[in-house]
């Protein structure tokens, strides 16, 4: 019986943090990365120390958000990957992915990836916090969730665990690095900005072998 209940306790508790960060979800996609922590307690109806109960700080909030979007980017990601289409379609349409979902959600990007800046009258950001110290484990996480699918796929040689790394950090760099720039001026198409950078990755990635048994890459 205390069994029972202390589930339906906890399933209480995951459905209110769920609504909670969709409240915050809201409040980032109308003031990016300046939304507060007092926006988003109003947004979702309750107090800013009910807001801690639950993430603790900003940065907690910014963690449990940062790992929403990620885990739906990288399982978009992984679905362009697998899609049914020859490599170099799959290579385009996982970076048109990417390019996509910051386009989509430019505000949600910046709050996860940019740093806020000053508010109106010279005040620091709310507590401090800086977004963009804590962006680099969101693209860290990305580099080794890609490594892994390259190692899975791509069969690379002597040492392929370690040049699957190097791929996987070095190509979501890029991605985010161009998107950034891309998302910022605008200079060219999305569709142009694609090919670009899968004229840049296509060099040995056209030369290697699918790994045996596996979905291919």
């Amino acid at each position: 019986m205390e069994t029972t209940h202390r589930t339906e306790q906890q399933r209480s508790a995951d459905q209110r943090r769920r609504e909670l960060l969709e409240a915050a979800d809201r409040v980032v996609l109308r003031d990016g990365p300046q939304a507060s922590m007092n926006a988003i307690a109003a947004e979702a109806g309750i107090t800013k120390p009910i807001l801690y109960r639950h993430f603790g700080d900003k940065g907690g909030l910014y963690r449990a958000l940062a790992t929403r979007h990620t885990d739906a980017l990288l399982a978009n990601l992984r679905s362009a990957l697998d899609a049914p289409a020859d490599r170099r379609r799959r290579v385009e349409a996982t970076l048109d992915t990417y390019l996509a979902a910051i386009e989509a959600r430019p505000q949600v990007y910046r709050f996860l990836m940019h740093p806020s800046e000053e508010t109106g009258g010279g005040q620091q950001p709310e507590h401090g916090f800086d977004t963009g110290r804590h962006s680099a484990p969101v693209l860290r996480r990305m580099g080794e969730e890609l490594a892994r699918v390259i190692a899975e796929r791509v069969d690379l040689g002597p040492d392929s665990e370690v040049l699957a790394r190097v791929w996987g950090h070095g190509i979501v760099g890029m991605m985010h690095a161009a998107g950034d720039w891309w998302l910022g001026e605008r200079p060219c198409t999305r569709a142009e900005l694609v090919r670009g950078l899968a004229d840049l990755l296509w060099g040995r990635l056209e030369r290697v072998d699918d790994r045996v048994d596996s979905p291919g890459f």
